[in-house]
């Protein structure tokens, strides 16, 4: 069977999302769906899966045209999604059985059916068989990891006779292990002539897992090829409809006095002996792979991780941080791996944002706000990031992830901060808006400014890194000049190597 898009368009106030867009995928066949951030991708799915209305095109499936308006009609035609939010797409409180089979139940509840919870849980047990997939069917939801989660949410759109899945960004939170298992039931799913759309910015994977590939700029549909017949290279030119120069930006290290140091920093099951230190104008990278205690010690650095033990020096001088006010007025900023939750506030706009964490800078007589001022620095944070938006006035949730990452690192060069700390920044970003923050970046330790920038993405500290301290399990492991090391060494010490 084949699923079909042709001709999609869709506007928004002041956009065209999507732009006479068309797309394809087989049954039984693992499809790449990449572009840049905004490019349409996203538009394009949510379209696919009911979630916008309003589109002019066509959507046919195994040759007969289908009107998908709501999710319930791209349910009842065999589509489903898998968000990268996957908290938000489960019921905290209901267990593994009752997560997958919910759209099941709640339609037997809107017959008065009653629940036979026994046939219920056998029935989820039944999709997890297919998947290959252990998992306690009684245990809750709020106990579960991050990737069985994920495999839960599979799971449930597997449970409605699904014939095409949506995949989007589902490696981001997942450890290398993690990511075999999902390919692991991708390649499963594939073989059950299931039908998977694979929206992701890695590269790497993405040739790993996928049979062909549909690149989208601007809305359009610029190319769609067997992943055999295309080359990484000629993949991100068509993303960004040009070529792209060398990726990291060319540093003199020109690093100053030591600004942080830090030393045994321990937390409860968490951090077990952190040792590290950081000079103005220096980029250090924290390396490690998923769950190596990377963003917890960015938390601890930022005064929201309790601390049972351990001594942070700030310019010489003992930090005791008992909340982020305190690490802010010291002049250190967080950029954290959720951006969603954390970075940014969605549902406000871009002004009030990048002013978020500065408003003493607009405050004037009796707290009141200089709104010309504000509007003033928030237009020119726009202009010199590149943030791609309507006004000052888009609310950030309209915002692609890139840019939504650049207005959460641009509230603190509104603050001008001294140290910052950068927790996964290129997470569900694409490879131009990549190369805009690592110059961002790099610029700031040119200004003096002290980095600490920790990624699982190994490449990305052999990149952009001065040094870089490895963690294992909590634990500083080794201490090296990302001069003389590569990406194996690095992947040999955060594995647990000695």
């Amino acid at each position: 069977m084949k699923l079909e898009m042709k001709n999609i368009s869709i506007s928004f106030p002041g956009v065209l999302a999507l732009d006479n867009a068309h797309f394809q995928v087989e049954a039984g066949r693992v499809h790449a769906l990449v572009g840049a951030n905004g490019a349409g991708k996203s538009t394009l799915m949510k379209v696919l899966t009911g979630a916008h209305e309003l589109y002019t095109g066509e959507i046919w499936m195994g040759g007969h045209r289908k009107e998908i308006r709501t999710p319930k009609d791209a349910q009842d035609n065999g589509i489903q999604i898998v968000h990268q939010e996957v908290d938000t797409a489960l019921i905290p409180y209901l267990t593994v059985a009752e997560n997958i089979m919910l759209i099941d139940m709640i339609r037997g509840m809107e017959k008065k059916h009653f629940v036979h919870w026994k046939k219920l849980r056998r029935k989820a047990e039944v999709v997890l068989e297919r998947l290959n997939l252990v998992l306690p069917v009684q245990k809750l939801a709020n106990e579960l990891t991050l990737a069985e989660k994920q495999m839960v949410l599979i799971a449930r759109a597997i449970s409605t006779q699904c014939q095409f899945l949506v995949l989007d960004e589902p490696t981001a939170p997942l450890s290398y292990t993690e990511t075999a298992e999902l390919f692991r039931v991708i390649r499963e799913l594939a073989g059950q002539k299931v039908g998977v759309i694979f929206i992701s910015h890695r590269m790497p994977e993405i040739f790993e897992i996928c049979d062909e590939i549909t690149v989208m700029r601007n809305g359009q549909t610029v190319s769609n090829d067997r992943m055999s017949e295309t080359s990484q290279a000629k993949i991100i030119e068509q993303m960004l409809g040009k070529t792209l120069d060398e990726q990291f930006p060319a540093r003199v290290q020109n690093a100053g006095s030591d600004i942080l140091q830090v030393s045994e920093l321990t937390a409860p099951h968490k951090l077990k002996g952190i040792n590290l230190s950081v000079k103005a104008g220096e980029i250090v990278g924290i390396a490690g792979l998923v769950g190596a205690g990377k963003t917890e010690l960015c938390n601890a650095l930022f005064g929201s991780l309790r601390l049972s033990g351990g001594q942070i020096l700030f310019r010489g001088k003992e930090l005791e941080l008992t909340g982020p006010h305190q690490a802010v007025k010291k002049g250190i900023a967080l950029v954290p791996e959720e951006r969603r939750k954390e970075g940014v506030f969605v549902q406000e706009n871009v002004q009030t944002n990048l002013t978020a964490a500065s408003l003493h800078h607009f405050s004037g007589p009796f707290s009141f706000l200089k709104r010309k001022k504000e509007r003033d620095t928030a237009k020119e944070m726009i202009r010199l990031l590149g943030i791609r938006t309507s006004s000052e006035e888009e609310l950030v949730q309209n915002l692609s992830g890139g840019n939504q990452q650049k207005v959460a690192i641009g509230k603190w060069l509104v603050a001008d901060a001294d140290v910052y700390l950068f927790d996964e920044p290129t997470k569900g970003v694409d490879v131009g808006a990549k190369k805009d923050i690592y110059e961002l970046i790099a610029a700031l330790a040119e200004r003096g400014k002290s980095i600490v920038y920790a990624t699982s993405e190994l490449s990305e500290i052999v990149g952009i890194t001065d040094r870089v301290y490895v963690l294992y399990d909590g634990k500083t492991v080794k201490e090296l000049k990302t001069s003389d090391t590569d990406e194996e060494e690095l992947l040999f010490y955060s594995t647990g190597g000695r």
